[in-house]
């Protein structure tokens, strides 16, 4: 990968593996944008949607609309949501489902890509951006037990609570890549490399990224 151009390090992760943070300060060491949060609110200034409404939405198979109503107001008024608690008025869009935040995904991330080097954090960004002509592409794995706890200690949950977010998030990613991807997200063909997290700290795998990196070749 030549770090001297236009080039794309994507980053997949399971939750609690610390893939997150991993991705940050790769791209601050590297000097370039990391994606993340920032495609989050492209997404909502687009639909006018939550953040936690995207990422629980984002897994289902099918209109996800009764969710998104339920999500953001009990009752809500006809042709108009809205939520108490948030700056934004919802936009009552009968339409609109998970392929139109694919769609937007796809879009927000091609842009990204387009206008300079940076680190992508999930988003099915091994996919999206595929056939980019300097891309590495990196999955975050960790065992389950220190999944867990980083849950715990980051989400201050019991262990029960932390299992459950974990199960939960795990198959709505899954459902989602398979379903605009036709891929596992587990599949290490995937990507270029695989790093598991167990016995490593952020620092030590951002050091192993950067030395793929330089062992490819600038």
């Amino acid at each position: 990968m030549n770090t001297n151009g236009n080039f794309v390090i994507t980053i997949s992760r399971e939750l609690g593996s610390g893939g997150r943070t991993v991705g940050r300060k790769l791209a601050e060491q590297l000097g370039v944008r990391y994606s993340d949060k920032e495609l989050i609110r492209a997404l909502m200034d687009k639909f006018n949607l939550t953040d936690s409404g995207i990422e629980k939405l984002k897994g289902e198979k099918k209109s996800w609309l009764a969710d998104f109503i339920q999500l953001v107001a009990p009752v809500p008024k006809v042709g108009m949501l809205i939520d108490t608690d948030s700056r934004y008025v919802q936009e009552f869009r009968a339409d609109l489902t998970t392929d139109d935040v694919f769609k937007a995904e796809t879009e927000i991330l091609r842009e990204i890509a387009a206008e300079g080097p940076c680190v992508i954090a999930g988003r099915s960004g091994f996919f999206v951006l595929e056939g980019h002509p300097d891309k590495v592409d990196v999955f975050i794995t960790a065992s389950r037990e220190k999944r867990i706890a980083r849950v715990m200690r980051k989400q201050q949950l019991d262990r029960e609570a932390a299992e459950a977010v974990i199960g939960r998030v795990d198959e709505t990613r899954e459902n989602y890549v398979r379903r605009y991807t036709g891929k596992s997200r587990y599949d290490a063909r995937n990507y270029d490399l695989v790093i598991n997290m167990d016995g490593l700290s952020e620092d030590e795998a951002v050091a192993l990224i950067l030395q793929y990196i330089r062992s490819h070749g600038e």
